[in-house]
């Protein structure tokens, strides 16, 4: 019982500190996705095709969390307005960003010239699902040689996801992947998820993924 209160705790204070994060951002009129997944599913490939095919359209900010490095934050740190690199080693929360650790990077960003953050979460298909940073849609990567069983094994990150991306479809013909039934177990866990089918290689399904960010956004007022 004292494990379950102390868990039931942390939550409740991160969800505290969450909701303050999404007064600032909102204040600002700032949106914000937390991209989650496995590791090497594609996220930082997929953060640097959202920044070449919306420049010009938003001024996008960028949140890497890693356990260790600065390598992600290094590729994308050209292309982005701003960008803050948070690791988590020595943490309490090792294998997930927390509202706090947001809170803090926020304070190192331009906020006034900021119309998109995009988090980069650390990789990792349980921790990310139980907290939240106050971002406005949370969006799952899944590859294809991660294999089709993924919505089967951590339901949690795929029920509570605005979008569902099927990264690396370039790799179809050499995988065992069954796209058909990945998009059935998904919508049987959220029958109102958005799902892309995109390589972040080839270019393939970025467009319309960018599309869908600038629909998000259209109820915010975007500063250039």
């Amino acid at each position: 019982m004292k494990k379950i209160e102390v868990i039931q705790n942390v939550l409740e204070a991160n969800d505290t500190i969450a909701n303050r994060n999404r007064q600032l951002l909102d204040k600002h009129r700032i949106f914000v996705i937390n991209i989650m997944s496995a590791p090497g599913a594609g996220k930082t490939s997929l953060i640097l095709q959202t920044l070449a095919r919306l420049k010009g359209k938003l001024n996008i900010a960028v949140i890497e969390g890693d356990v260790a490095s600065t390598v992600d934050a290094e590729k994308v740190q050209s292309k982005a307005k701003a960008v803050v690199q948070i690791n988590t080693r020595n943490m309490p929360e090792s294998c997930s960003l927390m509202a706090a650790m947001i809170e803090s990077a926020l304070k190192d960003m331009p906020l006034d010239d900021i119309g998109l953050i995009l988090i980069e979460n650390v990789g990792n298909l349980i921790c990310p699902a139980e907290f939240t940073l106050g971002e406005h849609r949370r969006v799952v990567i899944s590859s294809l040689p991660e294999g089709d069983d993924k919505p089967i094994k951590y339901p949690l990150i795929f029920v509570d996801a605005d979008a569902v991306i099927i990264n690396k479809m370039d790799l179809l013909p050499h995988v065992d992947f069954d796209i058909a039934e990945f998009r059935r177990s998904i919508t049987g866990l959220n029958p109102k998820v958005e799902v892309f089918q995109l390589s972040c290689k080839t270019g393939e399904g970025v467009e319309r993924w960018c599309s869908w960010i600038l629909e998000q956004v259209k109820t915010n007022v975007v500063k250039q």
